[in-house]
Formats: structure tokens, C-alpha cells, sequence
């Protein structure tokens, strides 16, 4: 059997965290076992779904590498889920209520008085045809509920172990609509099962629905998929993420340049025991992912721990990894010296910037003992300068002027690069190079 995954996002915003959390675990799981990783969208709600939306959510798996191996929308299958329907009401599993929402929210408070659990009471199954005629005489439409055995359902749960719902405690889930539309529980079975299916990977949010899900799968002639349900992400404070949650947005996260793969190295491990450590590329990821391996607590969602990440994924980069990306930056004049030198002095590709102008363009230097500095400044080597030019030439200042430790590397650092720390000197040197490095000496804007 081959496995086969969804992920199935509303094209009604952008991915945020909480739904890329749930993505990059489907697409490992599919990675691992060699299988297929489909991508729909669910996309019946026509009002707030846009082909911008859905276009941003590609374009946001694309820059995670979760690329997709088939794709589907909700929006074109509308003929299944309408032979679906009627195949459960030839089954008389599906069945016509009249009730309004006012008169059900008024059940609801009774049977709550009552200290009763709001099930609906199924008062719809009594009616005759005659009555219905009636009703729909008064303009009333019916919206359909499906019908639950009211059995214990079991499953193991790949993540959370065995799982039981009693389906007498639930309500018979609504599939339609008065006006015709689905809910989402159809169509998701109707698609699971023309998608072939075989592992539903969701947040712990859908642990109750399952059950009903188990049964509609099986009222349509289906085998129910295997089931995993995550512990969802909560934020610093231990609340729910929020899709209004602009800067935990994948777009933001791109645009303030955080790596990719640091946030694929940052929520594979999230919620599990592992380590999170920084990885160069999913295929290592999948090779120890385990769904077995997340707890049920909620994990905590932290930006700063993220960016941490972020760098120190950076500073193990291969320059050859970054050099097209750092080109579309604008940052053409790092080259393999620079980048070895000053990547594990950045958080971001972009904060090479600063170095490219200490190194390449002009630095005002901060001078704060000038006749240390003239004294320093003839004595630089002749080039060419290599590995070896800083220890050189500062051995031979300390033993001209008798200075040692702090203050003798402290003054060249602010002089030549205008700033109190950075990158090791013995590695921007040679970039300098000894015109700029004698200018700035003299106390030169160069």
C-alpha cells in the first residue's frame, strides 16, 4: 500500500505556524514511508476564499520545500459530494431537520437546565411525510444531519494511542446545509476517499470528530484511514495561535529573513523529546521523524528561540548554498572569503550588507588614541596577506609600543572597521586590503 497524506488548507488567508506545523508533518511522514503527499484546498466557502489566497499558500510551501505531489480543490468536485449525499439518503443515513437555529439554541439551554448534555434529540426522524410537506409549505428548507450509531468508536491514534468516542454523547453531525452548501465533514471524507487516503494527519482540535468521520467513511463503503492527531502550537503565554497573528505569518517570517529550513528544523522537532537542532534539508528530517514521538501537551511557540535557529543554521552554510540568494539580495560582491568570515557574525543574509562596506566600501573609523594609531599603521605588511597578516603585524606593534591584550586589538578593530565587535580581524584583513586599512589608520573615511 502506498501511503498517502493531505494537506488541506482554506484559501482564506495566508500559513501561518499552526498550519505549517501540520503540513511539514504530513509531508515528512510521506517522505519517510515514500509515499504521496497531496495538497487541497478547501475552498467551498466562496465568500473569503481567493485564487490570491490559495497563489500565497503555494508560493509558502514552494519556499519550505513542501512541494506537492498532486493537488485538488473542493470547489470543482461538487458532483461527489452530491452522489455522496444520495447515497446516504438511499442508506437512510442522512436525514431532514426543520428545526431553526433559534429553536435548536432553545433545546440546547433546556437540556442544559435540565443538566442534560446537548445532544440533539433526533425530533426530525418523527416526522411524517405529510409533515414535511407542511413545513416546507411554510418556506422552512431542511438542512441534513447524518446518522450516528450510537456505539463506542475505537482507534489507535498514531500519535496518541489508543482512542475511544461514545457516539450516543454526540450529536448527529449536519452535512448540508438549509441553503444547499456542505460543512466540512463531507466533502473531507468524500475527498479522503476518492484521494485514496490512507493516513489523516490533523491537529488534536478534530480528535472528537473522528469518530463520526469513522462512520461516515463506512456509510459510504469506505475503509476509515489510519488517524494522527498533534498537540496544537500555543504561543509564549500558552494561547491558541491565531491566523491574525501577522509575524508569525510565513509570509513575515520571509520577509524578515528567516531560513526555511530553520523553520522545517524548528517544528518537525516541536513538541517531541528530540533535540531541535538545525538541519540543511528535509530528507534529514524525515529520517527520524516519528509520529509517535509528540507528546499531548501543547508545545510553545517561540519566536526568539526561531531566530536563534535561524542563525545558527547560517553559520553552518556552505557558501555555494547561498550564493544565487545572496545575488538576488543584491549582495554580488560577497565571495566565498567574505562569507566564510562574517556568517558567523549574522542573523540574516542580509545583515552581510554591513560587512560588504566594512570590507569593500568606505568606513568613517572610529579613532580614540591617534598616536597609537600612527604608529601602528607603518608597520602593516606588504601584500599580498593571507591567513597569518593580522598575528604579524600585531606582534610587531605590541613590540614596538609595549601594548598588549585589550589595549592593542581594541584601537586597530575600531579604526579599521568602526565598530566594538565582529568577525575575527585575522579574517577581515586581507579583505580590507592595506590601501583602506592605512587610510583608516590615518583616521580616513576610506
Amino acid at each position: 500500500m502506498t501511503v498517502r497524506v493531505r494537506f488541506a488548507p482554506s484559501p482564506t488567508g495566508r500559513l501561518h505556524v499552526g498550519n505549517v506545523y501540520i503540513a511539514l508533518a504530513n509531508w515528512l511522514f510521506a517522505r519517510k514511508e515514500r509515499g504521496v503527499f497531496v495538497l487541497r484546498f478547501d475552498d467551498t466557502d466562496r465568500e473569503r476564499s481567493t485564487a490570491e489566497f490559495a497563489a500565497g499558500i503555494e508560493a509558502d510551501l514552494r519556499w519550505l520545500g513542501l512541494v506537492w505531489d498532486e493537488s485538488a480543490r473542493q470547489s470543482e468536485r461538487d458532483a461527489l459530494y452530491a452522489a455522496a449525499v444520495e447515497t446516504l439518503k438511499a442508506n437512510k443515513r442522512l436525514y431532514p431537520c426543520y428545526e431553526t437555529p433559534e429553536e435548536l439554541d432553545l433545546k440546547r439551554k433546556s437540556q442544559q437546565q435540565r443538566h442534560l448534555p446537548p445532544v440533539y434529540d433526533r425530533a426530525a426522524l418523527a416526522l411524517t411525510e405529510a409533515d414535511r410537506r407542511r413545513l416546507e409549505a411554510e418556506g422552512r428548507r431542511p438542512h441534513w444531519r447524518f446518522l450516528l450509531h450510537r456505539e463506542d468508536v475505537r482507534w489507535h491514534d498514531l500519535a496518541r494511542g489508543p482512542q475511544h468516542i461514545d457516539e450516543a454523547s454526540q450529536s448527529d453531525p449536519v452535512l448540508v446545509r438549509a441553503d444547499g452548501r456542505y460543512l466540512y465533514t463531507l466533502p473531507s471524507v468524500v475527498d479522503d476517499i476518492d484521494l485514496r487516503i490512507t493516513h489523516v494527519i490533523r491537529g488534536n482540535d478534530h480528535v472528537t470528530n473522528t469518530a463520526a468521520q469513522i462512520q461516515l467513511f463506512q456509510a459510504l463503503g469506505a475503509t476509515p484511514p489510519g488517524f494522527a492527531h498533534l498537540p496544537l502550537l500555543t504561543d509564549a503565554k500558552g494561547e491558541g495561535l491565531s491566523k491574525r497573528l501577522g509575524s508569525l505569518s510565513i509570509a513575515e517570517l520571509r520577509v524578515s529573513g528567516i531560513e526555511a529550513m530553520a523553520v522545517a528544523s524548528y517544528l518537525a522537532r516541536l513538541g517531541t523529546a528530540d533535540a531541535i537542532e538545525p538541519k540543511h534539508d528535509l530528507d534529514a528530517l524525515a529520517a527520524t521523524f516519528d509520529l509517535g514521538k509528540f507528546g499531548k501537551a501543547s508545545p510553545k511557540f517561540d519566536p526568539a528561540e526561531l531566530t536563534h535557529l535561524s542563525a545558527r543554521l547560517l553559520h553552518g552554510t556552505a557558501f555555494e548554498a547561498v550564493r544565487d540568494r545572496l545575488a538576488a539580495l543584491g549582495l554580488v560582491a560577497v565571495d566565498a572569503a567574505l562569507w566564510q568570515a562574517a556568517r558567523g557574525n549574522i542573523g540574516r543574509l542580509a545583515d552581510l550588507a554591513e560587512w560588504v562596506e566594512v570590507c569593500y566600501g568606505k568606513v568613517a573609523p572610529t579613532v580614540d588614541d591617534a598616536g597609537f594609531l600612527q604608529k601602528a599603521a607603518p608597520l602593516l605588511p606588504p601584500e599580498p596577506w593571507g591567513a597569518d597578516s593580522w598575528a604579524d603585524w600585531t606582534a610587531q606593534v605590541k613590540a614596538q609600543t609595549g601594548r598588549k591584550g585589550r589595549e592593542l586589538f581594541r584601537p586597530l578593530r575600531l579604526a579599521l572597521t568602526g565598530r566594538e565587535h565582529g568577525p575575527e580581524m585575522k579574517d577581515l584583513l586581507p579583505l580590507i586590503g592595506r590601501a583602506k586599512a592605512t587610510a583608516r589608520l590615518r583616521g580616513e573615511t576610506a
